[in-house]
């Protein structure tokens, strides 16, 4: 038995040098992360307490698209307008414009809030799910606690203020990232620019979506803005382009354009200063193996989970990945047996270790068969 290490450079790397040391957000608190390899590219004061407005509605709708994901609730059921949600569209927030009595679907409901950013739609959704607006907050922090959102107390269901309704920028990061990981079919939402709700007694109300992202030619599909006077103008953003995903959050923009200008460069900053490099797939053969006395010669080896760096531009060079096993590696093997190790390193530091598996089981020959390498390998050294 040997040891084989393989070492290669990352390639397919778009090479521009635009790098931006002085780079800063005219925000109080904002922080941008690489969604496939989950790096942060850039944080300003990220833990810093925030109230988060109406990006609180994110959560909401996640509660939702858990429960329908899971089989307990359904986008055609109908939930009865109360009072309480009623009021909310008619005292200035952002509606809906429900009626009370009215007999809404979750669908609906679920555009009023993502796309209208309706907090009467939110009262709605909350009610019907968890019989109290209270009870659904408690449902949403517990949430926020299995996310690893150690910082975040959601009181109500839209954002609307309340000290006790608090967060950080990362905690609202961690929750976008959710949200697009697990619920892809209805993150779509996020995305749609406008909606109509056919209401009770009035002619149709068509609403525009708040993300101003949406209107620029930038690849922005999300997520939610917020606004408090307390707070002033937040925006958890995303973009997806030629397959690259970057998650900004931003919260204390002084005014609307703002916002909208720094968010972009956030997104921007992203795309122009770094590189996301592939390194493997999870479970798609990463490399063939070479295997001892077995009924094949090699064996695949893959890792189960996906692995992405992100590197500065035109830094290709400082990072490498090295496969290290003990081969060849004896038969039998069994489907998922660990045969290695691969290492990422970058500019001399191990930035991650990864276990290898065998992608299929590989029985042993038989006795004569075994005989005859042995015999070859003690001769030859052919293996």
């Amino acid at each position: 038995m040997f040891k084989k290490l393989f070492i290669f450079i990352a390639i397919s790397l778009n090479l521009i040098t635009n790098t931006n040391a002085n780079f800063d957000v005219k925000a109080r608190t904002a922080i941008i992360q690489d969604y496939h390899s989950g790096e942060i590219l850039y944080e300003k004061e990220p833990d810093i307490s925030i109230y988060p407005a109406s990006m609180t509605k994110i959560m909401t709708a996640i509660i939702a698209f858990d429960l329908i994901k899971s089989g307990d609730l359904k986008l055609e059921e109908k939930f009865i307008i109360s009072e309480k949600a009623w009021r909310l569209s008619t005292s200035g927030y952002s509606s809906m414009f429900i009626m009370v009595g009215d007999q809404v679907t979750v669908e609906n409901l679920l555009r009023g809030i993502i796309v209208a950013s309706g907090n009467d739609a939110c009262i709605a959704l909350a009610e019907g799910i968890a019989g109290t607006e209270e009870e659904f907050a408690m449902l949403m922090t517990a949430k926020a606690k299995e996310l690893g959102m150690d910082n975040t107390n959601f009181s109500n269901s839209s954002g609307i203020n309340d000290p006790d309704n608090y967060s950080t920028v990362r905690d609202i990061l961690k929750m976008s990232r959710y949200l697009i990981r697990e619920h892809p079919e209805f993150y779509k939402i996020f995305a749609e620019k406008e909606f109509t709700w056919d209401r009770t007694g009035g002619d149709p109300i068509t609403q525009g979506n708040r993300n101003p992202l949406l209107y620029k030619n930038l690849g922005a599909d999300g997520i939610k803005t917020g606004y408090l006077a307390v707070e002033r103008y937040s925006l958890a953003s995303s973009l997806d382009r030629n397959g690259r995903r970057l998650i900004a959050v931003g919260s204390g923009f002084k005014t609307k354009n703002s916002r909208s200008k720094e968010s972009t460069k956030m997104l921007t900053y992203g795309l122009t200063n770094f590189d996301l490099v592939q390194i493997a797939k999870a479970n798609e053969p990463f490399q063939k193996v070479d295997v001892w006395l077995g009924k094949e010669n090699t064996v695949d080896v893959h890792t189960n989970e996906d692995i992405y760096k992100t590197i500065k531009k035109a830094k290709k060079k400082l990072l490498k990945v090295s496969v290290k096993y003990e081969g060849p590696v004896e038969a039998p093997i069994k489907k998922s047996q660990k045969i290695g190790i691969v290492t990422v390193v970058y500019d001399q530091e191990i930035v991650g270790k990864y276990d290898l598996l065998a992608s299929k089981d590989v029985k042993k020959v038989n006795f004569f068969t075994r005989l005859i390498k042995s015999i070859n390998y003690l001769i030859w050294g052919d293996v």
